[in-house]
């Protein structure tokens, strides 16, 4: 049987991935209690980084410790695949050694190219296209705060990146409306925004985007790559930024998301983070939970080898 691969939320039906957000709460919650959960003893997650990380390392390399395996961080440096081993010769050679993998790239066909050779799970950690990860966090930590975000509306404001274009896949997997406020020239993908139909809506003007919505959140203005163009772009999405005062434009009862790092005085103002509705310190702890109830979902159980 062919290994299951989690590289989009489009991998997942929405009845597994509901399933997973409710899962990461189970799991938070068996952790609060201090209750020993190893359902992957002896189980052992490969973690390729060709980008920097906090959240992504921490929740992935802890979950696997907490539910009884371990983890190996490899970057290009520590491996062949830095001198120009082929991908698809790499992917082979890991999954044969592994339980797992997740990667944390740049370009996503190196995810796709990974997958199509490896005999185990690929987890998509973070690519320039998208983040699958980090929006079962963002969908567990609405789901504790508010219940179900189905026929709800959300609001992103700011740069049409990979976390963007995540969104988009969640609207049509979680079915809620999203509508997405930025400047000409920085939309998300065009082939996601079609398949995402009236789904998802363009708005320039972010007042006008965050009108009603239920949940707000944003992304740094230049992501890891674009260094060289943070200067132009820190003028051109200056508009862009999430403030107290934009908040009060939304529901009563909204809430604010950061993937996080956060910069602050740029896409957010200096005390937005400290604002009761931001949610960002729950989302990132969440990054722990909901990968552990992936992790658990993807990996065969070390019992059922015995």
């Amino acid at each position: 049987m062919s290994a299951r691969h989690f590289l989009s939320l489009m991998d997942c039906t929405p009845l597994e991935l509901n399933s997973l957000v409710r899962r990461g709460i189970e799991l938070k919650d068996l952790r609060k209690r201090g209750i020993l959960f190893e359902p992957l003893k002896n189980r052992v997650l490969g973690m390729i980084f060709e980008k920097a990380s906090t959240r992504t390392r921490l929740s992935f390399e802890a979950g696997m410790i907490q539910l009884g395996g371990q983890a190996i961080f490899l970057s290009p440096r520590d491996t062949q695949l830095g001198r120009g081993e082929p991908i698809g010769d790499a992917a082979i050679v890991m999954s044969r050694m592994l339980d797992a993998v997740m990667i944390r790239t740049f370009a996503h066909a190196n995810l796709t190219e990974f997958a199509a050779h490896s005999s185990v799970p690929v987890i998509n950690g973070l690519s320039d296209d998208l983040h699958p990860c980090q929006l079962l966090a963002d969908m567990q930590t609405f789901h504790e705060h508010r219940g179900s975000i189905a026929g709800k509306t959300v609001a992103w404001i700011g740069d049409g990146n990979n976390m963007c274009n995540t969104y988009m896949e969640a609207a049509v997997q979680f079915d809620f409306q999203l509508r997405i406020a930025c400047p000409e020239g920085y939309e998300p993908n065009a082939e996601l925004t079609a398949k995402a139909g009236d789904r998802v809506q363009i708005f320039r003007d972010p007042r006008e985007a965050v009108a009603g919505v239920h949940l707000i959140s944003t992304d740094v203005w230049a992501s890891m790559g674009q260094e060289d163009e943070a200067t132009a772009r820190a003028a051109l999405f200056r508009p862009y930024q999430v403030d107290r005062a934009l908040l009060d434009t939304a529901a009563d009862d909204v809430l604010f998301m950061h993937c996080l790092p956060a910069h602050r005085g740029e896409e957010i103002s200096m005390d937005l983070l400290d604002d009761p509705r931001a949610v960002a310190w729950d989302q990132s702890e969440n990054r722990l939970h909901a990968q552990k109830a992936l992790l658990e979902f993807l990996i065969e159980p070390a019992f059922s080898r015995a």
